[in-house]
């Protein structure tokens, strides 16, 4: 039975991730920070155990994924916090990272010495890395590095023969999503974000988006002239201000 580790597990994508994973017949390793709802996890399928362990701690990875070589790694967990550019906050950024770019950083650490050949690494960035979105200075620039670290570790992993992948979410419905109060087009739920990373998975495609048509949109807009998406972004911005 093959093994894939799922970070971010006790909800949203990875819970669902999780959960689809163990019925097509994987043996998941589902990690995260909240025990009592990785325990209700583990009541879904016979094949999903957990380990509960704060990514952001470099020791408690150590000691959570030390022992590991999953033939598949979703590295899914992530954070969301809007900024306030006239009351700028680099302790905002900081956790931000530490959550969306920090934490993947300490799980390869963990994981990189033992991948064999044939491994896969997925990384599950942001479709908000495409744009300038208004207030997403912290998010999107988290996921853009994120974007970036998965392409040059594609480089320099290809002569090893570990697979490394990328996968851009649009809007899903997730606790994170449900806290902003602004229109998210094409949000879609946690069950169609999991279908579609694993389809990814089994492809062994370098990079997936979905859902499938507002990406194409989002990455059109990204290949204008920058110039052209600070004006598209500035008006979005302004209907946003007006709507909230």
């Amino acid at each position: 039975m093959k093994t894939m580790l799922i970070t971010g597990a006790s909800s949203g994508i990875g819970r669902a991730t999780a959960i689809a994973a163990a019925q097509e017949g994987w043996r998941v390793i589902a990690c995260g920070r909240n025990e009592e709802r990785l325990a209700a996890l583990v009541e879904e399928a016979s094949t999903i155990e957990t380990r509960a362990f704060d990514l952001s701690d470099p020791a408690a990875c150590a000691t959570a994924l030390g022992d590991l070589a999953p033939d598949v790694s979703i590295l899914n967990a992530g954070s969301c916090e809007y900024v306030d550019v006239d009351a700028w906050d680099t302790a905002l950024f900081r956790r931000v990272f530490e959550a969306n770019f920090f934490s993947v950083t300490h799980c390869l650490e963990q994981l990189l010495p033992r991948l064999q050949r044939g491994s896969q690494v997925l990384f599950v960035d942001s479709l908000a890395r495409l744009l300038p979105f208004t207030r997403s200075e912290a998010y999107g620039a988290s996921k853009a590095a994120l974007y970036y670290l998965a392409k040059t570790l594609e480089v320099d992993l290809k002569d090893r023969g570990i697979v490394v992948q990328t996968v851009s979410p649009g809007f899903v419905r997730t606790p994170l999503t449900d806290r902003n109060d602004f229109a998210m087009p094409m949000r879609v739920e946690p069950e169609d974000a999991a279908r579609a990373i694993l389809r990814s998975v089994h492809r062994r495609r370098a990079t997936g988006y979905f859902p499938a048509l507002f990406a194409a949109i989002l990455r059109g807009l990204g290949a204008l002239p920058s110039a052209w998406q600070v004006s598209l972004c500035r008006r979005m911005a302004r209907r946003q201000a007006v709507a909230s």
